[in-house]
């Protein structure tokens, strides 16, 4: 992973690649309102969601008249930036360059749980006719598996919806506390819809060890968030 060219924000070199593709995963320091100081931007709308820790996808022909709930979006239409708001959970980028289509996850423990990125993957394919196998998957910073550490209930959560419990592990000593490793989660939802472990791109940045990243689970602040985003070029 990149800083790119606005040190605000951070890049990846395999989607930074493909022609017309715009992306960014925000430190920090990047807002909202550092859209509109791109003048190359100046045409883009941006479409964010009330994120309420759900499997709903938002599919995106228009901009919305108002503000939608879910936990991810998609959209095959130039101009518009698709926008994921984090701070400790698991942001994903989905692309199928040869359709001109992406998309943005938000997967923390409670979407990883109902098995958000199953139904992103799925959905690509019903609305636009996505291959699993074409799908380029890219992970943004989040909090990592040293440093995640949750309850009992979570793992009994997770072994309710018969998902895999290796991907818990014992935590730093504390009664009833594990540690979850949530990228590799969503890796195997991935792997198991058919998308190529050469197609999924990680990183090593940690947003609770990380200074340039907001963290809830440091910093306590239940409003603010950093701000990625994807989308397609005129």
């Amino acid at each position: 992973m990149n800083v790119s060219a606005d040190p605000r924000y951070l890049t990846v070199p395999r989607l930074s690649r493909i022609p017309g593709l715009i992306h960014g995963f925000g430190t920090r320091h990047w807002t909202l309102a550092d859209f509109k100081k791109h003048k190359e931007w100046k045409n883009f709308k941006v479409v964010w969601l009330k994120q309420i820790h759900s499997n709903v996808i938002r599919f995106i022909e228009n901009l919305p008249p108002r503000r939608l709930q879910g936990d991810a979006l998609a959209t095959d239409r130039p101009g518009i930036f698709l926008i994921l708001k984090t701070a400790d959970c698991l942001p994903v980028f989905l692309v199928d360059e040869s359709k001109r289509v992406v998309a943005a996850v938000h997967c923390g423990w409670r979407g990883t749980r109902q098995r958000i990125l199953e139904g992103a993957v799925r959905g690509l394919g019903e609305r636009y006719g996505s291959e699993p196998a074409s799908l380029l998957a890219v992970f943004g910073p989040c909090i990592g598996p040293s440093c995640y550490e949750v309850g009992e209930d979570v793992r009994q959560d997770f072994q309710k919806a018969r998902l895999p419990e290796d991907v818990f592990r014992a935590g730093h000593g504390r009664p009833g506390k594990l540690l979850l490793d949530l990228p590799e989660a969503n890796r195997r939802q991935l792997i198991g819809q058919g998308v190529r472990l050469e197609n999924v791109v990680e990183n090593d940045i940690c947003t609770h060890c990380d200074g340039r990243f907001l963290s809830y689970r440091r910093d306590r602040n239940k409003t603010a968030r950093l701000t990625n985003f994807i989308g397609l070029a005129f």
